[in-house]
């Protein structure tokens, strides 16, 4: 039946799934039609059982088939509190996206995000990069995000261009293809012989409703391989490969071993992000630095690198050795 159009978005709309979407999660199905609705929206609408495949509900995980049947709700309807981020984006968006593309061909692109720019609307952010880049480039609709970033880490993040591409890329994710390095300044001196965390990680929520991850036996598989880069008096410079991709490995791992991030609100000590802010450091110190995988169309290698902002680059000059 194809997809629903702006017109179509006022009534119930039931749109067969196409053969380049196999595989596509639900949700990510979704947020491609409702790019503009918050994506706590489209979770709400999943889980009321607003949205049915084949007449039947399904969870925002489902990896959908060619030939599945997707119920789409009217939920472009105004009564729906329908988030917007107006006609202009801030300078400081704009800029920073316009000057940050690293890569780009005719199927992906990667942008070097900046620290304090979330991946996407949603959940009291009204907007995120992949808003941002649909409203720089009209002529592009078909942008999606192939992974994400937390709101307050910067660098390298992929933007596919096509479902086609979307899909060979987050199946390099799936199956561990993908090759994410990142840097990071931790609190203490790591001991040179710890190379590796390999914990279960699991979600939770807290009695006051924040979200957090924790280290439990009953939690996902998670594995981070370290390599220390430069020691200072009272921190340590790391760069991190990532063999899985859990919610806030990175982070956990690091707290978990006794060597927060520097910055870090959430996992972090507080009395070191003081006297780190001190030093000019006042965001959390976590860059996606580098990222290696195979062209979607040729399966040939490709690598960018995104540089530490300037910021950082300062304050790790001005710490002590």
């Amino acid at each position: 039946m194809g997809e629903p159009s702006k017109t179509t978005r006022f009534q119930v709309a039931m749109v067969d799934v196409p053969e380049e979407s196999t595989g596509q999660r639900l949700d990510n199905f979704l947020m491609f039609y409702w790019d503009d609705i918050p994506k706590t929206r489209v979770y709400r609408a999943i889980r009321k059982g607003e949205v049915r495949v084949n007449s039947g509900r399904k969870n925002a995980q489902y990896r959908l088939k060619a030939g599945d049947c997707v119920r789409v709700p009217p939920i472009g309807n105004g009564s729906l509190d329908k988030k917007s981020y107006g006609d202009a984006l801030p300078n400081w968006v704009s800029s920073a996206l316009k000057t940050g593309v690293l890569y780009e061909d005719e199927n992906l692109l990667v942008v070097n995000k900046p620290s304090g720019l979330a991946v996407h609307g949603g959940s009291g952010v009204s907007f995120g990069l992949i808003e941002a880049l649909r409203k720089l480039r009209p002529d592009q609709p078909g942008l999606e995000l192939v992974h994400r970033l937390d709101r307050d880490t910067s660098g390298c993040i992929i933007v596919a261009k096509n479902r086609k591409s979307l899909r060979a890329l987050q199946n390099q994710l799936r199956f561990s293809s993908m090759k994410k390095t990142y840097q990071m300044l931790v609190v203490g001196r790591w001991p040179a012989r710890k190379r590796r965390v390999e914990v279960a990680l699991q979600k939770n929520v807290l009695k006051s409703g924040e979200r957090i991850v924790v280290v439990s036996a009953d939690g996902k598989a998670s594995r981070t391989d370290f390599q220390v880069i430069k020691r200072f008096a009272q921190a340590t410079l790391l760069e991190a490969n990532l063999i899985t991709g859990r919610t806030h490995q990175i982070r956990v791992h690091t707290q978990y071993s006794g060597f927060p991030i520097v910055g870090d609100t959430k996992y972090g000590d507080d009395a070191a992000n003081l006297m780190f802010a001190g030093s000019g450091i006042k965001r959390l110190f976590l860059h996606a630095m580098r990222l290696k995988f195979q062209d979607p169309d040729t399966g040939g290698v490709i690598q960018v690198e995104a540089p530490l902002d300037q910021k950082l680059l300062s304050a790790l000059e001005s710490l002590p050795p």
